[in-house]
């Protein structure tokens, strides 16, 4: 049987910038670079047009037409990993296993049974560092614990991130180490039991232009503002580092953002519990409203609030929604319909083109004011006026609204007013229990 050492993609699907595919390809030989289409995840996907598994299957076509330059190829397989493992100690005589670390719960029990399986049969699996700048231990408080506060997380990020220079690391193709190998022939969607999705996916273009002036234009949902680039951090087609170190050069408040990303990481890290329990375990007391009603109405983009109905409606339309409004949402589904923050993070889960476990977990628990953040339960966005400060002449309400400001667009389905006291009651009974 061949010798090999394989590298297993996941969530860093690049031939450039990639820090384990780079110590594999240094240090070992015959290199197989190997991607798993996990049934674990897959099969509880209920969309089979799902545009995030047709973004995977493009991805994985690209490299492996990238890897024909080094007489290689990637092997894709679709299966548990565990199952795909085991077929391949079958095949080959595998030496080594490399890849990146994740840090989602999910992730790390996976990762633990696959070297569980691998170190049984002599073989070790190396992880390395790769979709964050510090992860885990890395930034602490004095005492050695993990950040809980988002402020002093990211003063203690930044200054440790000056100190870090940064260099690309590359592949040199004149030491080939990868197996070589004839191209196989890829699994189609079909194959996966998925179908084409006609969602269009924003293409990987750094536009320092825009991260330039993100700072003046991110709150304003009709404009240009954003990156675009969420889909490509959460699969990793581009590099974090490299991303971040332009960020650093070019703007504060949109490194601040990537520093958002990293912090929320950290804390899924340390209390994988908040995926489904208040990260400030008091607030599990609050008694949401059962109403799957008022919850599908917040769906479909019809709750009378304009700012709310376009940005739902722009999430089903797109996989995509403004930052924004995202906070907007979230708080009119927790603090004006008073119904559980799961509910709206697993649709968000469901239909966000950059959905991230702890981005998401994070954003819907600061803004349900069950998480980390150190602002009390009583904010809660007003969309009416939100909607005159950042969509003033009302170009992002009438593209996804189109009906708004007729006789067909619906009255608000709760009074603003009522809706903020019964919030603050609500909240306030809760937490003096």
């Amino acid at each position: 049987m061949d010798k090999i050492t394989v590298f297993w993609f996941r969530r860093d699907l690049r031939l450039e910038d990639n820090m384990g595919l780079y110590y594999a390809y240094s240090q070992e030989k015959n290199v197989l670079p190997l991607f798993i289409f996990d049934r674990e995840i897959l099969d509880k996907l209920d969309d089979k047009e799902d545009a995030r598994v047709a973004f995977i299957h493009t991805q994985i076509g690209r490299l492996h037409e990238e890897l024909r330059d080094y007489g290689s190829t990637i092997i894709v397989k679709y299966g548990t990993p565990l199952e795909i493992f085991g077929q391949l100690l079958v095949s080959y005589t595998i030496e080594a296993v490399y890849t990146n670390r994740d840090y989602e719960p999910y992730a790390k029990e996976r990762d633990k049974a696959v070297g569980q399986l691998l170190k049984s049969n002599g073989i070790e699996l190396y992880d390395f560092k790769d979709q964050v700048i510090f992860e885990k231990d890395e930034i602490t408080t004095e005492s050695g614990h993990f950040y809980k506060v988002f402020t002093p997380y990211s003063k203690q990020w930044r200054s440790k991130f000056a100190g870090i220079s940064y260099a690309e690391v590359t592949l040199d193709k004149r030491k080939n180490t990868f197996f070589q190998t004839s191209p196989l022939p890829l699994p189609s969607l079909a194959d996966l039991g998925f179908k084409v999705s006609d969602v269009p996916i924003p293409p990987l273009q750094v536009d320092r232009p825009l991260i330039e002036s993100y700072d003046k234009t991110r709150n304003y949902p009709a404009l240009e503002g954003t990156s675009r680039l969420g889909i490509h951090l959460r699969f990793g087609t581009i590099s974090i580092r490299k991303l971040v170190h332009e960020a650093a050069a070019l703007n504060e408040t949109y490194l601040t953002e990537l520093i958002w990303r990293e912090f929320y990481m950290t804390i899924l890290y340390h209390k994988p519990e908040v995926v489904n329990n208040a990260f400030k375990p008091a607030y599990d007391r609050i008694p949401w409203r059962n109403s799957p009603e008022d919850f599908e109405k917040w769906c479909t983009g019809t709750t009378g609030y304009p700012l709310v109905d376009a940005g739902m409606r722009q999430l089903n339309a797109t996989g995509y929604m403004h930052n924004r409004i995202r906070m907007v949402t979230a708080s009119f589904l927790t603090k004006h319909l008073l119904l559980d923050w799961r509910w709206g993070e697993a649709y968000f889960a469901k239909k966000l083109l950059d959905y991230e476990l702890a981005s998401n977990n994070g954003g819907w628990q600061w803004a349900a004011g069950t998480g980390t953040d150190a602002q009390p339960y009583f904010r809660i966005f007003n969309p009416t006026s939100q909607l005159e400060k950042f969509d003033r002449e009302k170009k992002y309400v009438k593209k996804w609204v189109p009906e708004y400001g007729t006789a067909s667009y619906p009255e608000p389905m709760v009074d603003h007013a009522f809706a903020r006291k019964r919030a603050l009651d609500t909240y306030k009974e809760a937490l003096d229990q």
